[in-house]
């Protein structure tokens, strides 16, 4: 066999009449066929370069009648035909598999009928070769692998003797199934009972695929369940990391179908140590380990609850690696092991990345949150680190303190004047709002509180500026500058609340002024124009309203909103070892044509699971790829469905304006997040039928502004204010 160095010298770009001409060259003086073989290999590999050798089919085609194995992987002709009953299964095998891989009509043509006597083949090589052709002629021409029988063929040879050939069946089902237009795969307990017999005499890739496959089964008794889940218990025992996710994941899926609670903790216990020994791989399997750890432990924690310890970062850990880990440390913290955890974040607070250092911070804070036994600790840690003065650290425990202080309302305000003293150490706008939200929640136990939030506006109407290119070409920022609108929304409310807290206060009636003077006068973000003239009507009309509206008492915050819900984690469960797992996020949702998992319901499904069960979602439509012909264009039938919209009156865009309302809709980047929203959303449609009646003209309502000079003061009366109704209308 030719080495890499010297197959290297074939890398080199030829023209074809000099390819056509060394093989005619080649046929009279050529007997053990050399010369040949070198220019078939000097083709191949200018065809592996991108240049197009079509031209030279018929000089390849006439290389067929050769009697040499290496020549006839290179060429294809109807001679394979004859090749596939051939004396050697090699050569059969090779025939059929060669044939499979040309998808066209007329290859495809030749190629059932061969397909069909390998497929009961007496060598198991040509079968189990046979098998994964017919998900290439599915994939080639569903119709006729449907109906030839093929797919039915499949599903006898799960129960052939030979392994190789069960796990290949096994795999060319699961494709077919796999596919949008596929054919169902699923399984009873005979076929799965077969199955798990030919697991152990399996390739490691056979068994991904075997153990895979027991997923389309669903057990109809608790027993059957747990039958299954006893015979692939012992695959945890495996080499490869792969078999091994599988088998967790089956054994996952199994107890959704098991009552046997002593059972169940024995099945945590035994995925423990092979999760664990997981994570002295390399860093790029240790981390898809790490995020399928995650899964598993936020819907099974006994599975590693005593093994805290294995998680702590290594110094030479990679950055991606030292990040999961410390979720998965913040996971498994409880009263027992919190102090543990907490020492250890504090030594991570003291390494030298940053991003490593900031998620360490903001974890001590969760873990305060979590663990109230250890909440004072947290913020004695967090208190010295903020001591250290660095920038970074500073504004992290920054923003996880406010958390804290929602968590615990009331135990540790003490803190708010070391907090204070930091002020200027905050440059970034989490951060920024965060302190923010912290002066105007307590402004009434802050002496200086005015003069802190004057000082924090003085930058409120700072905008993002203009990249200028060499070329002198100017790109504005076309997007809303999120975290420029965080600041300025947490400004707009905590100086509302300062008013509330002040209201006597010359200062606080100044700020409060200018702040919503800002913010529907010189602000372009319609959020916060929104917001500057609810509070401006609020205060106008009641301000005592006002403070039981924005001083209402606030729900304490809970690390319920960390866990994903059951129903989500069951599904994704489903995706063990797979990029689902990873993303955290079902297949169907980034993937085109993916085909979801969810639990089927049975018998023997469990109550905890049937209460959460989550049905298949919805795949991504296929790409729609429109090509402008010629002529104009023509409109679309979803076009021509929604009718124009009548002109407005004058009258009607003052009342549809005065009471218009946005709302900034965020798509959701994981399914944790899908599965809150879904909690969350409610039905605002307006069945009211105004769409059908004529809109009778709106009764003129009183000026909403005309208390505003006695909100903030009669020094205040001769300044600009926003226009009622009754201007705009005599505007138009």
């Amino acid at each position: 066999m030719a080495t890499q160095g010297q197959d290297a010298k074939f890398f080199q770009r030829g023209k074809i009449q000099e390819f056509r001409a060394e093989l005619q060259a080649a046929e009279s003086k050529d007997k053990k066929y050399t010369k040949r073989k070198t220019v078939l290999k000097k083709i191949v590999a200018n065809i592996t370069m991108g240049n197009d050798m079509s031209a030279l089919f018929p000089d390849v085609v006439s290389c067929l009648g050769i009697p040499l194995l290496e020549i006839k992987k290179s060429t294809f002709h109807s001679a394979f035909e004859v090749d596939c009953n051939d004396r050697n299964p090699l050569i059969r095998a090779l025939a059929i598999r060669t044939m499979s891989y040309i998808p066209i009509p007329v290859v495809v043509e030749s190629l059932t009928e061969q397909l069909r006597h390998c497929l009961k083949d007496r060598d198991p090589y040509v079968r189990k070769t046979a098998a994964i052709c017919v998900a290439k002629l599915y994939a080639a021409d569903p119709r006729k692998a449907e109906k030839g029988g093929f797919v039915q063929t499949l599903h006898s040879l799960l129960s052939d003797p030979n392994a190789t050939v069960v796990s290949n069946a096994v795999a060319a089902l699961t494709e077919i199934a796999d596919r949008p237009d596929g054919v169902a795969f699923q399984l009873d307990l005979g076929k799965a009972n077969r199955l798990l017999a030919a697991l152990g005499e399996s390739s490691e890739w056979g068994q991904i695929y075997i153990l895979d496959s027991l997923l389309r089964y669903v057990p109809i008794k608790h027993e059957d369940a747990e039958i299954m889940a006893d015979r692939v218990i012992i695959q945890l025992q495996h080499g490869n990391s792969a078999v091994v996710l599988t088998a967790i994941k089956v054994l996952l899926y199994l107890m959704n179908y098991m009552e046997n609670r002593k059972l169940m903790d024995y099945i945590c216990k035994k995925m423990g140590p092979p999760l664990v020994t997981l994570l002295s791989s390399g860093p790029e399997v240790q981390y898809v380990a790490l995020r399928n750890i995650l899964l598993i432990i936020q819907r099974r924690p006994s599975v590693l609850k005593n093994d805290v310890k294995v998680f702590f970062c290594k110094y030479n850990d990679p950055i991606y690696v030292k990040l999961a880990k410390l979720e998965i440390m913040y996971r498994l913290a409880r009263e027992e092991n919190a102090r543990e955890v907490l020492a250890e974040l504090q030594e991570y607070a003291s390494e030298v990345d940053i991003d490593f250092v900031r998620k360490a911070v903001r974890s001590i804070g969760r873990l305060a949150i979590k663990v109230e036994k250890a909440a004072t600790e947290c913020i004695d840690a967090l208190l010295a680190l903020i001591e250290t003065k660095v920038s970074y650290v500073v504004q992290e425990a920054v923003i996880v303190i406010k958390d804290v202080f929602r968590r615990y309302p009331g135990k540790y305000e003490g803190i708010i004047p070391k907090l204070c003293e930091n002020l200027d150490a905050l440059e970034e706008p989490e951060s920024k709002a965060a302190m923010i939200w912290i002066v105007g929640q307590f402004a009434d136990k802050i002496d200086n509180a005015d003069e802190l939030m004057d000082d924090l506006t003085f930058t409120f109407l700072e905008e993002p500026v203009e990249v200028c290119e060499p070329d002198g070409v100017f790109f504005a920022f076309i997007m809303v500058n999120l975290y420029a609108l965080q600041v300025q929304l947490a400004l707009l409310t905590a100086s509302v609340k300062l008013f509330i807290y002040k209201s006597q206060s010359e200062t606080s009636k100044a700020l409060v002024h200018k702040v919503l003077k800002w913010t529907t006068e010189e602000v372009d973000n319609p959020d916060l124009r929104d917001r500057g003239f609810m509070y401006w009507r609020l205060l106008a009309i009641n301000p005592a309203v006002a403070g039981e509206i924005v001083l209402a008492e606030k729900p304490a915050i809970t690390t319920d909103s960390d866990r994903m819900d059951r129903g989500a984690l069951d599904q994704l469960l489903l995706h063990t070892g797979s990029l689902g797992s990873i993303y955290h996020k079902n297949p169907e949702t980034f993937i085109r044509n993916a085909v979801g998992k969810a639990l089927a319901d049975s018998p023997a499904l469990n109550s905890l699971s049937r209460q959460v069960l989550v049905p298949i979602a919805r795949p991504m439509p296929a790409a729609a790829i429109q090509i402008p012909g010629p002529g104009p264009p023509e409109p679309h039938a979803r076009d021509a469905s929604a009718s124009p919209l009548p002109p407005a009156k004058p009258s009607e865009l003052v009342s549809a304006g005065g009471g218009s309302s946005t709302e900034l809709i965020e798509p959701a980047e994981s399914a944790e997040a899908e599965t809150q929203d879904t909690h969350d959303t409610h039905d605002t449609t307006d069945g009211n039928g105004d769409e059908e009646e004529p809109a009778s003209p709106a009764p003129v309502a009183a000026d909403p502004y005309a208390n505003l000079d006695n909100a903030f003061g009669s020094y205040l009366a001769d300044e600009p204010r926003p226009q009622s109704n009754n201007q705009l209308a005599g505007l138009i």
